[in-house]
């Protein structure tokens, strides 16, 4: 890829990020993307939806600069991202600031020794003063519900509370996207209906979202637009949800839902019928 690479012509005027024919591997022998071709427009809740090991998630990583890309390109807010480029202190804090990832594993995103300096850590990177800095973790505290935790050990909380955290740790940095992977697994049914108010909420308030997930029983309440992965990296459909939900065939082709079976006897007579199911990597693990 080439730092001059112009924006794809076709792009929408209005996509935060153009993401053309892109290709990765693992190791450079696991495909996880193939030809993956998606905008992501300013204000969409977009989700990402596959079966596990589809890609979702590595594309979610492109879209924050973790991994790159080995073929096609990635443009975000209309310049192209590169390794090379992300590795320009200018140019990588004007991405950094602009994008918020919170991670499945709230775990691997909290480090700090404490709730206050974790969600400082991001203001003072991106050179913030630390009055100001202070400031905005007490406000960004107090809207999750969490400033009674400031002085608390991350590693100390709930899965739920670490979960604030990490989303804490984010917003504090008011970033125009915010990409959430899997945000509703390992969560109680308290905190997975306030995590996706919140969802609706930051959109409300200008915020783009992304997220991929499994759980199609909050797909409306989450997305606007959806993309859906088949099992070969590629990409199968895209639709509201309300389109993707009602295609059968395309959720048992990609794997998120499964058909089972029943037989029953009624009045000596054997009668078979069929339903849909969620795939196992669709339930929660409360």
């Amino acid at each position: 890829m080439s730092d001059s690479a112009p924006l794809p012509q076709n792009a929408h005027g209005n996509a935060v990020f153009v993401c053309r024919d892109l290709e990765y591997a693992y190791l450079d022998r696991f495909q996880a993307l193939k030809g993956v071709s998606v905008d992501v427009l300013a204000g969409e809740r977009l989700a990402l939806l596959g079966a596990n090991g589809c890609g979702k998630s590595t594309l979610l990583k492109v879209l924050d600069g973790l991994v790159h890309p080995t073929g096609g390109t990635f443009h975000a807010f209309g310049e192209l991202v590169t390794e090379d480029n992300l590795e320009d202190e200018q140019f990588s804090m004007g991405f950094r600031s602009r994008v918020g990832f919170i991670f499945q594993n709230s775990d691997s995103q909290v480090f700090s020794p404490t709730v206050r300096e974790e969600v400082a850590f991001g203001c003072l990177q991106m050179g913030m003063d630390s009055n100001q800095s202070l400031d905005r973790v007490h406000d960004v505290l107090t809207m999750l519900g969490i400033a009674d935790l400031a002085d608390r050990a991350p590693f100390q909380l709930s899965g739920g509370q670490k979960k604030r955290v990490a989303i804490a740790s984010v917003l504090s940095m008011n970033p125009e996207v915010i990409i959430f992977d899997e945000p509703t697994a390992a969560l109680d049914p308290r905190t997975q209906h306030w995590l996706i108010e919140l969802m609706a909420e930051l959109n409300a308030a200008g915020k783009t979202i992304v997220v991929a997930t499994h759980d199609l029983a909050a797909l409306d309440q989450m997305a606007d637009r959806c993309v859906v992965f088949s099992e070969d990296h590629t990409i199968a459909s895209t639709g509201t949800p309300s389109e993707v939900l009602y295609d059968s065939d395309l959720l048992l082709a990609v794997n998120l839902v499964h058909e089972h079976t029943h037989r029953h006897n009624k009045a000596q007579e054997v009668i078979e019928h069929s339903h849909l199911h969620p795939t196992a990597a669709s339930h929660h693990h409360a």
